[in-house]
């Protein structure tokens, strides 16, 4: 067995998205499939009180829970949370919820009793948030931005306090919203509060597309996690490995093969099930914490949706890789070198449609080659002859492929790998 139990295991995160689901008391089933899917975390997307709009990113009411995840019949909206985060703790599950703090939903009952903690135009009205997409510049009507820093004694109590609130409650970590819009004193300043108070509880970035000298000011923020694109990657293209290079000394990362703001994974890749079982391996197993949105395992390929998606949108499953994910995840938090970001390091293998790495744990006790099949349709082979600096010194080693579907000769000098295939060798 691996030292693995020398460090903090990396995060496993199960994204439950509220409206797919419906009202809280009928989360267990859910959580229980996350447990036996050994999963340790669970994030929770926006559930309080949305304005008009519905979305659940536009927060009318941080301190009220939206109906749509609410069953009427069980009692205080509060105790209907505190009962499934107690589900979720009974299954050894940790609780993420997002933290939404550099906007509101434009009919905030804020935007009135604080109208000093909005940004301003010219022309002295709030400023609804936007972003470019491509040549077209896209304005989100349903919100407003805040100013977070026109009342840093007010507001920042006010977000301190709302952390606070749900950390009573029992969440055991926070996903912060674009994070890299909000001031990095105002993150020190929350974050250290928070972790004053509440020892172990946990901050992640949401940092998808910001420059890297924003993720090095969320790294002197207080940070535990940011999220990384490995999402987007080819294997080809040298940038995933270059943000790697960059940020790993820095804060570890989180990837994921989709999330709620992107496609279904089964339709952007036609329903190719061994492709999606790849990338979420390599998802695993490339940085320190691994997320899955919920229905990835049955091959959903129904896109979730921040206003419409609801319970009646669950989809027939195309398939079940219940067992495979889970595989993986035992994988994962059995090995040190999976739950830290060490060196990694590209490996050519004489073969153009096979792209492989070394990663290493930090101390470089333990090394893991990693391989993975670009070809979706044909086998391709390698030898370990090319194995250069993974060979070099090692002691022990063994094929921990998630599929065990490895075809290799005794010595691993002749090596296999199905279409969509991922395989890793584990060394000390």
């Amino acid at each position: 067995m691996s030292t693995a139990n020398q460090v903090p295991p990396g995060p496993r995160i199960y994204n439950l998205f509220p409206l797919l689901v419906g009202p809280l008391p009928h989360w267990k089933p859910h959580l229980e499939r996350s447990k036996r899917m050994e999963f340790d975390w669970l994030f929770v997307n926006p559930i309080q009180l949305a304005g008009f709009s519905g979305s659940i990113y536009s927060i009318k009411d941080y301190y009220a829970i939206d109906p749509r995840v609410i069953d009427p019949s069980a009692g205080p909206p509060d105790s209907q949370l505190r009962h499934m985060i107690s589900d979720a703790h009974d299954l050894g599950l940790r609780v993420m919820m997002d933290l939404v703090i550099n906007h509101t939903a434009v009919d905030s009952p804020l935007v009135t009793a604080h109208p000093s903690w909005y940004r301003r135009g010219i022309d002295g009205k709030p400023i609804h948030p936007g972003t470019r997409d491509g040549n077209r510049k896209v304005t989100w009507g349903d919100l407003l931005e805040i100013d977070n820093v026109a009342d840093r004694d007010g507001l920042w109590r006010y977000w301190i306090a709302l952390a606070e609130h749900y950390a009573a409650l029992g969440v055991d970590g926070f996903r912060c919203d674009a994070a890299y819009k909000v001031p990095g004193e105002l993150w020190r300043t929350l974050i250290g509060t928070v972790k004053h108070h509440r020892p172990g509880i946990t901050f992640f970035a949401e940092s998808l597309g910001c420059p890297f000298e924003d993720t090095v000011r969320l790294a002197q923020s207080g940070f535990d996690f940011i999220f990384n694109s490995s999402k987007w990657w080819d294997f080809t293209a040298p940038w995933c490995l270059e943000q790697y290079h960059q940020t790993a000394p820095l804060v570890p990362s989180v990837s994921f093969p989709e999330s709620h703001d992107t496609e279904r994974l089964a339709a952007e890749l036609n329903g190719d099930q061994a492709a999606v079982k790849m990338r979420y391996a390599f998802s695993a197993l490339f940085s320190a914490g691994v997320m899955m949105p919920i229905g990835f395992e049955y091959g959903f390929r129904r896109r979730l949706h921040v206003v419409k998606t609801r319970a009646a949108d669950w989809e027939t499953p195309a398939w079940d890789i219940c067992d495979f994910v889970a595989n993986v995840n035992r994988l994962k938090k059995s090995r040190r070198v999976f739950n830290e970001e060490g060196a990694l390091d590209p490996l050519t293998l004489g073969n153009a449609n096979l792209f492989a790495f070394v990663k290493w744990s930090r101390d470089r006790a333990e090394r893991a080659l990693i391989v993975i099949n670009k070809d979706r349709l044909n086998t391709q082979s390698f030898s370990t002859g090319w194995g250069g600096q993974f060979l070099t010194g090692i002691g022990r080693l063994e094929d921990l492929s998630p599929d065990g579907t490895l075809a290799h000769t005794p010595d691993y000098q002749a090596c296999t790998v199905q279409p969509s295939g991922i395989h890793v060798l584990w060394a000390t």
